[in-house]
């Protein structure tokens, strides 16, 4: 799951919130400080831009400011923001469509038979990284919070605003778009997503994606 930097040690983000409602509006600073690393690295996962994404995770703070009398504490306030903040981003990215390759044109690692036995690991990683965000927004925004992002089941249910068995049965289809992607019967590679996301096990909840 994510977790805060530590640089705000004294105050836990459920404090700074209630100091900035009972009318101490600079304690939002330590907010915006703490999380600001954490929410553009999101963002930039969903568009690919620094620039757009830094502008998108100002967009989120402003909007996490002006709505933070609505965090009522049922779950962690990153949880909160990173739900706000999700919903901003793929709200943004539908507005204005970032630049990507379907699934299809993402190239394939370099096999390791051809490429020599150091594979190249930032390759694959980026290869990767472009698969991710080439698949359909429903799976992309699953596989990004559970596997980038770190966020459990539960966590990314919250972010995303779903029922928990809707989220596995989407990391389960993203999944498996990944391996048909890249999985090949060639000698001395597995799928390129196996490096990173577990084998992919169907999801008991007969739940609607």
């Amino acid at each position: 799951m994510t977790t805060a930097p530590q640089s705000e040690p004294h105050f836990t983000d459920e404090a700074v919130v209630a100091r900035v409602l009972s009318g101490d509006t600079a304690a939002f600073e330590a907010i915006v400080r703490r999380w600001q690393s954490p929410l553009v690295n999101l963002a930039w996962r969903f568009c690919r831009d620094r620039a757009r994404a830094e502008e998108m995770a100002q967009e989120a703070f402003l909007r996490a400011w002006r709505n933070l009398a609505q965090f009522r504490g049922d779950s962690a306030f990153s949880t909160w923001l990173f739900a706000l903040a999700a919903n901003l981003y793929r709200t943004e990215l539908r507005r204005i469509p970032a630049t990507m390759l379907s699934l299809d044109e993402i190239a394939e690692p370099p096999d390791p038979v051809i490429a020599g036995a150091a594979l190249d690991q930032s390759a694959r990683d980026e290869s990767l990284r472009r698969a991710v965000l080439a698949l359909p927004p429903k799976y992309r925004d699953a596989i990004l919070l559970s596997y980038f992002h770190e966020q459990d089941v539960p966590s990314a249910a919250r972010t995303l605003r779903l029922p928990e068995g809707t989220v596995k049965v989407r990391l389960f289809r993203g999944r498996e778009l990944l391996r048909s992607k890249f999985s090949r019967p060639r000698s001395g590679i597995n799928a390129a997503p196996g490096s990173v996301l577990p084998a992919a096990t169907h999801p008991t909840e007969a739940q609607t994606p």
